[in-house]
């Protein structure tokens, strides 16, 4: 069964130029979706559509079934404990004068979720790798990867069925970039995982599928294997030919 359907989707700004235009992709439950573009491509504004914080100009996006509605606030409330979201920047996305324990805390409580919360949060502090004593301490005491584990922790305290991602690694360095992967790969065995980015290496490494988008459509979809195997398109083998690759000398 789908977890996520996105049928047909366009969306314009006001009487701009669509950004989107007939966008459709599904994602089973415990699947991971790779999406994949330009600057301009559309992806940041198909995530907004994902978060629900727009509402498509057309089409529609339904979780386990039920379309979204932007302007039904119950239902709004009970996606969002369903959907959460790990941003680029960890620096920015922490609330630097809270500790990290109310910043893990605080889609429990804005979400209404029963339970023992202290429980609750100790245990994604535990999901994420990081120590419990962390959780009384404040964001500026952390490194960059440090921070992003929270923010990771953050997103999954409520147990949501999906986990969108976007661009969670492109502001970290290399050796950091590669934990958050591998944290991620381990988080995706047992949630639905939907990462934007512009980093096909990121991409091929957590995702089983892949759509590619290029000015607001889908111009290829599939296997992220088959797909970044065998490109068909011409913006998609563009995008391969375009990562940079270590120079022959450097090679092992």
């Amino acid at each position: 069964m789908n977890l996520l359907d996105v049928n047909a989707v366009d969306f314009a700004y006001r009487s701009d130029k669509a950004v989107l235009q007939q966008v459709s992709f599904a994602v089973e439950a415990g699947a991971s979706l790779g999406i994949v573009g330009e600057s301009g491509s559309g992806k940041t504004t198909l995530l907004r559509l994902l978060l629900g914080l727009s509402q498509p100009s057309a089409g529609s996006i339904a979780l386990n079934g039920a379309r979204v509605d932007t302007r039904d606030a119950g239902f709004m409330r009970s996606y969002r404990r369903q959907v959460q979201a790990v941003f680029q920047d960890p620096y920015s996305s922490l609330d630097p004068r809270r500790n990290v324990f109310d910043i893990i805390a605080e889609p429990l409580r804005s979400l209404r979720v029963a339970g023992n919360h202290e429980d609750m949060v100790g245990a994604a502090l535990d999901s994420v790798g990081l120590p419990q004593d962390s959780l009384r301490r404040y964001p500026h005491q952390f490194s960059g990867g440090q921070r992003q584990r929270i923010a990771i922790a953050r997103a999954i305290v409520a147990r949501p069925q999906l986990l969108l991602a976007d661009e969670a690694v492109s502001a970290l360095d290399l050796t950091t970039r590669v934990r958050i992967v591998a944290l991620l790969q381990t988080l995706a065995q047992h949630m639905t995982l939907v990462f934007v980015s512009h980093d096909l290496g990121v991409v091929a490494a957590l995702c089983r599928d892949i759509v590619v988008l290029e000015r607001g459509r889908i111009v290829e979809a599939g296997r992220t294997q088959d797909v970044l195997g065998r490109p068909k398109h011409p913006y998609t083998q563009a995008l391969l030919a375009s990562v940079p690759r270590m120079p022959e000398g450097l090679m092992p």
